[in-house]
């Protein structure tokens, strides 16, 4: 018998009653041993541990290196306890083999190779050869018969041997069969050997190791398979109650019903109480204003407030007309509006204040009449806006004490509501669902997005001398908007007007009982017909901007998840279907009929039932499942949710002689609960959804104020102005110092914050300090000329002393602020960066008088050499700029800013802040000879606060060691040292750190005003930007202008000294 596998032969013959053995320990020169016929080959797997041969060597072996010994001992960690390696045998001289032992020293040489397992060596490369046998005579070694016959022993006792050799075949076949490690098979191999595909693919692995590759194969198969029973990390995240999860989670900034589609979508920011998306994660800027212009792009306006008032309506009119102006236009007794078929949009104002004491835009809508005295009027406003108009509505109608039916109505629960609770309270203290006190729980709402529902708060507040009641409904009614040329398309695809029902489904329910009644009044019926002709009508309309402004349009829907597509669609209209007809064309001339407003959206009770009663995404679903037809429509026939819902009108851009009717859509006004039903419906027709930064967007093309971004004179617009230079600042002092701009070398007063306040009381004390505009108005525009800084400037030769012809920058902030008579007079000498800016905006009113404004308009366009000036004129009937004119405007206004909006004549980008400026005379004949003149430069300032940054930077550095001496010496001297470096702690390289000069005449070119939006426009293909300028200084402006330059002024950046040519204009 002859086995291999561990590093021995054994090769044993039988006759004659004679037994003979030989052992191999090592490969010796002589070859290997032969004599016996029978022969067992055992292999050893890859998996299986290496029984190493022994290494030929000397009694006393080599030592090993430390890596060869950590080898061996990972090699021999998993051995049976039965198996050792012998010692190796020392060198033989003349490459032969060593002679075989008498038959009574095989046990003792088994003995003897046993013994010296601690001591066995490494195997090595070239063990089985001596110093003088080469490579190439190993062939012959081992056909040597002749030689081995001759040292092969005479005769063995079989039994003995076999029992020797017995515990070592057990013990090897333990360690082939039994898995050392565990590693794959294919791990096993060596890196050489080791392909990628291995792990997949086991034809790429040796043949020897495919059928083992296989059972591991199969069997981690298996352990899949039942792994998959388990939940994913992400489930075993979830909290137990998500709806009690999400309820806590807005308790500080209310999600709206839609939050959690925005959220994995879009940034969001934390803002007026709310949690609000602000742009796509995507990118879309272009492709939000492709949808705005050419599709449809949806916002969700849920954010807005609704305030609704009842009462008489004499009442009612009586106490708004104290808030509201005709002079601005639009007042709540407009006859279209009052009658319920137009929503109405007007600015309020403090009871009896007007032109100061601003409040904020609005837009309201009448509930049409039905016969009662009460009337019912919907106030929406921005949330920024809320509380100012809600404690003036309260105090003009005298409304103190809260009214009692309307506090029960958030706190009373329905039957899901409590069993809910139970549940929450019995699965764990996750969340205590207690308020701050800790006594009274909290109802969990079904609603994701309720969260403005305080129980524990008033909504409602009654007077009980007029009996009006001021009621807060945000939050309870929902808000989408729709605009672009597609919206009509996409109502009439996504809406489908409920179907007549006068039969309960189930009267265990109150599943659509309202609609059941209604129904049942052949008038309504009729009514709700009349509203279903009109709505399938706009189909057929090329853009939403062909209706009268602000129509509103009632309607009953069914359920709109119904006919929800198989995959996203685009909605178009049908030009075909309605091209010719005469109802179309009746609706773009007299608008929706006044019946058609009506809507049971104004009912509470009818928005709480289809609130509570409106089937489950899961039970819909279910309903799916059990269709004959797997995506065929689903029929709920009586089942189906009746929804009463109000469509209104958005004009889009009315001001303005351009792009008549650009963004315009349309808004609809939801019951809340039913959000994501609308909102999943209309992404699925194809709408791209916008953010805050689309809306900011929006009206920026529209060229209209946003909120409150552009109303500086209210309380909103001073608190976003503050956060806005709190949020500038402290980006501009993360940069470090060498890559700041030096706003104080650039001439830039204020880069984080418009100075109104301050910029109005500079014009009004030119005006006073030059006693008027003392050059003589020409009854002829066209002999106008430009008087430069010398008609009302006192400050003309200082000016030009500052800034030389030759360009050098010479010392101008300390001249331009030494004058006393222009600075302001209520300044501190140090002002906060935070506290400047309620001086900055408490002394201005925006000028909103409509026929102001047009007056202004007109003499703000110029005559291009052809009377246009004057045929313009005749035609609005405005009259000419003369002293008689514009003198009262100014005696009226003298601290007045006006709308205006910029477009750059060449190249050149706007920015936030940007300074609008009047050109001089040199300017103006520049650009008329050079046509390619972009603008003028402004000449360098020198920073007069550098030694006093750099000094206050060496007092710091000397302070902070005295604070380690004194530390050390315990002296509380060092209080004096203290409050001394805190009144330099303003003092920021860059910024002008004391209080601010003349902001009008600190620089080389007058400063008129300021830009709040500016940007690249992809509607009219330049720079365009909107902000205000001072009414004292634009009629100085206008007033010395020539006739063919009325208009033009001057742009710069905070961060540059180039000044770019614009046309100002104002829309009205």
């Amino acid at each position: 018998m002859r086995m291999r596998g561990s590093g021995a032969w054994v090769s044993t013959c039988g006759g004659g009653g004679r037994a003979a053995s030989e052992r191999r320990v090592g490969a010796g020169a002589g070859g290997w041993c032969r004599g016996l016929r029978l022969h067992l080959h055992l292999h050893r797997p890859p998996s299986s541990p290496l029984l190493s041969p022994l290494r030929r060597g000397s009694s006393t072996p080599p030592e090993m290196s430390g890596a060869r010994e950590k080898k061996r001992a990972k090699k021999m960690r998993n051995q049976p306890a039965s198996v050792t390696l012998p010692a190796e045998p020392g060198p033989f001289g003349g490459g032969g083999s060593r002679a075989c032992p008498t038959p009574g020293d095989v046990r003792s040489e088994q003995q003897q190779k046993f013994s010296n397992q601690s001591s066995g060596l490494p195997y090595r490369k070239d063990q089985y050869f001596s110093k003088g046998q080469s490579r190439g005579e190993r062939g012959r070694g081992r056909g040597g018969h002749q030689s081995v016959s001759e040292e092969m022993p005479k005769y063995i006792t079989v039994s003995a041997f076999a029992q020797a050799r017995a515990a070592e075949i057990s013990a090897m076949l333990k360690a082939v069969s039994q898995k050392s490690s565990n590693s794959l098979v294919f791990q096993t191999l060596p890196r050489h050997m080791r392909r990628r595909a291995m792990s997949h693919n086991v034809k790429r692995l040796p043949r020897r190791l495919q059928e083992m590759a296989r059972k591991e194969a199969e069997k981690a198969v298996h352990q899949k398979k039942e792994q998959s029973k388990t939940k994913c990390r992400k489930a075993r995240r979830r909290h137990i109650n998500l709806v009690a999860e999400f309820n806590h989670r807005q308790r500080k900034n209310i999600w709206l019903e839609t939050h959690i589609w925005h959220a994995k979508r879009f940034h969001m920011v934390k803002k007026w109480g709310y949690c609000l998306g602000n742009s796509p994660t995507e990118k879309s800027y272009r492709a939000c204003y492709r949808a705005m212009t050419k599709q449809c792009l949806l916002q969700d306006l849920s954010y807005y407030c609704c305030l609704e008032l009842t009462g008489k309506e004499n009442e009612l009119l009586k106490q708004l007309a104290r808030i509201s102006s005709i002079d601005t236009g639009l007042t709540f007794q407009e006859a279209s509006c009052l009658s319920g078929r137009f929503e109405g949009s007007l600015n309020l104002y403090r009871a009896d204040r007007y032109p100061e004491g601003m409040l904020g835009p609005v837009t309201f809508i009448w509930k049409p009449r039905d016969g009662s005295e009460n009337r019912q009027l919907w106030i929406w406003v921005h949330p920024a806006l809320k509380q100012d108009i809600l404690k003036e509505l309260k105090a003009i109608f005298q409304c103190s004490e809260p009214e009692e039916i309307c506090i029960s109505e958030p706190v009373t629960a329905s039957v899901q509501e409590e069993k809910q609770m139970e549940v929450v309270t019995s699965l764990g203290n996750k969340r205590k669902k207690e308020d701050k006190e800790g006594e009274k729980a909290v109802p969990v709402k079904k609603i994701i997005g309720d969260g403005t529902r305080d129980p524990f708060q008033s909504y409602s507040w009654i007077s009980r001398t007029t009996g009006i009641a001021v009621s807060d409904r945000s939050m309870e009614i929902l808000r989408y908007r729709l605009i672009g040329p597609l919206s009509h398309s996409i109502l009439t695809e996504t809406l489908k007007a409920a179907s007549v029902q006068t039969e309960m489904a189930d009267s265990e329910t109150e599943l659509n009982n309202w609609w059941v009644e209604n129904c049942k009044d052949s008038e309504k019926v009729s009514l709700h017909q009349c509203q279903s002709a009109v709505f399938e009508l706009l189909e057929g309309m090329t853009s939403p901007s062909d209706m009268p402004p602000g129509t509103i349009l009632g309607l009953t829907v069914g359920d709109p998840r119904v006919n929800l597509p198989k995959k996203k669609t685009k909605a178009m209209p049908d030009f075909e279907k309605y091209q010719d007809n005469d109802k179309v064309r009746q609706l773009y001339l007299k608008g929706v009929p006044a019946d058609c407003a009506h809507s049971f959206i104004w009912d509470h009770d009818i928005c709480k039932n289809v609130t509570e009663n409106k089937i489950s995404e899961q039970d819909l679903n279910h309903m799916r499942a059990q269709l004959l037809v797997p995506g065929s429509h689903l029929d709920l026939g009586p089942c189906e949710s009746k929804i009463p819902i109000l469509l209104v009108q958005q004009p889009g851009k009315m001001a303005g002689e351009d792009r008549r009717g650009w963004g315009s859509g349309w808004d609809i006004y939801l019951p809340k609960g039913w959000g994501m039903a609308f909102w999943i419906p209309f992404i699925y027709r194809g709408v791209r959804v916008g953010g805050l930064q689309e809306a900011l967007k929006h009206s920026e093309y529209q060229r209209t104020p946003h909120t409150p971004n552009d109303f500086p004179d209210c309380q909103a617009g001073m608190q976003f102005a503050k956060e806005l230079e709190t949020s500038l600042l402290e980006k501009f002092k993360r940069r470090p110092p060498a890559k700041r701009a030096n706003y104080v070398k650039l001439g830039t007063l204020s880069p984080f914050i418009c100075p109104w306040g301050q910029l109005t009381k500079n014009w009004e004390g030119r005006m006073k300090a030059s006693g008027g505009f003392l050059c003589p108005s020409s009854p002829h525009p066209d002999c106008c000329t430009t008087e430069g800084q010398t008609l009302c400037d006192p400050k003309a030769e200082v000016v030009r002393e500052a800034f030389p012809e030759n360009g050098e920058a010479e010392e101008t902030m300390e001249i331009t602020s030494s004058e006393g008579a222009l600075k302001t007079e209520d300044l501190t000498s140090t002002q906060d960066f935070g506290e400047r800016d309620e001086t900055k905006t408490s002394d201005c009113i925006v000028l909103r008088s409509e026929k102001l404004l047009m007056q202004l308009s007109a003499w703000c366009y110029p005559t291009a050499g052809k009377d246009r000036r004057i045929r313009l004129v005749s035609r609005l009937g405005q009259k000419e700029m003369t002293e008689d004119v514009f003198l009262p405007i100014l005696m009226s206004y003298p601290r007045a800013l006006v709308w205006v909006h910029l477009s750059l004549l060449r190249k050149g980008n706007p920015e936030l802040h940007a300074m609008i400026c009047i050109p001089k005379e040199d300017d103006l004949l520049r650009l008329s000879k050079d046509k390619l003149f972009c603008g003028p430069q402004e000449p360098k300032h020198r920073d007069i606060f550098k030694d006093k940054v750099q000094k206050q930077k060496e007092e710091k550095k000397k302070k902070k060691k005295k604070d380690n001496v004194k530390s050390l010496e315990s002296d509380p001297a060092g209080i004096p040292d203290e409050e001394a470096a805190e009144d330099h702690e303003d003092l920021v390289l860059g910024l002008w750190s004391d209080a601010l000069p003349d902001v009008t005449s600190h620089c080389s070119r007058t400063v008129l005003g300021y830009v709040t939006r500016g940007d690249f426009s992809l509607a009219v293909g330049c720079g365009e930007a909107l902000g205000f300028v001072s009414l004292t200084g634009l009629i100085y402006m206008l007033h010395n202008q020539p006739a063919d330059k009325k208009g033009l002024v001057l742009l710069r950046t905070p961060a540059s000294l180039q000044y770019r040519f614009a046309r100002l204009t104002i829309e009205v």
